[in-house]
């Protein structure tokens, strides 16, 4: 509130927080909902796509399967980067036995409704999915923003 105040130390950890980020494409902020919605919907997800490979996308498509929903994970590249792939490989290979489906290699571009209320989710390779819910797990942004000037 216009007071200015220096802090000096050897080390600061700035620790704010984050939110899920969305992907910059129409429809993902109206339809879309995050890690963080998903345990708070006013009704069951039903058919899910899942956006990301990260921990937390896998963690919620093997829960939504689990829970017996059908779930597409939709992964721009590789799962888990930065985790030992050979043990990435066996955890998508032991979800995709258990009947989480993958599409590799794809990138949602547009989330639209239609008249029914069913979403449908547009890939980069053209096709699409019809959905009850699209859950976007694609790492987090800081929750708070500032001003680190030098």
């Amino acid at each position: 509130k216009g007071k200015k105040e220096t802090i000096t130390a050897r080390r600061i950890v700035l620790a704010m927080g984050g939110r899920p980020a969305y992907p910059d494409i129409p429809g993902a902020r109206e339809y879309g909902v995050t890690s963080d919605d998903i345990f708070s919907l006013e009704k069951a997800p039903g058919k899910t796509v899942v956006v990301g490979a990260s921990y937390i996308a896998l963690e919620c498509a093997g829960f939504l399967t689990g829970l017996g929903y059908d779930t597409t994970v939709l992964m721009r590249s590789i799962p888990l980067r930065g985790f030992d792939q050979e043990m990435a490989n066996i955890i998508t290979d032991f979800m995709e036995a258990e009947g989480t489906h993958f599409k590799k290699g794809v990138t949602p571009t547009e989330v639209k409704k239609d008249e029914a209320g069913k979403l449908h989710v547009v890939l980069s390779n053209g096709e699409s999915i019809e959905c009850d819910t699209v859950l976007f797990a694609m790492g987090r942004v800081p929750d708070a923003k500032i001003n680190l000037e030098a």
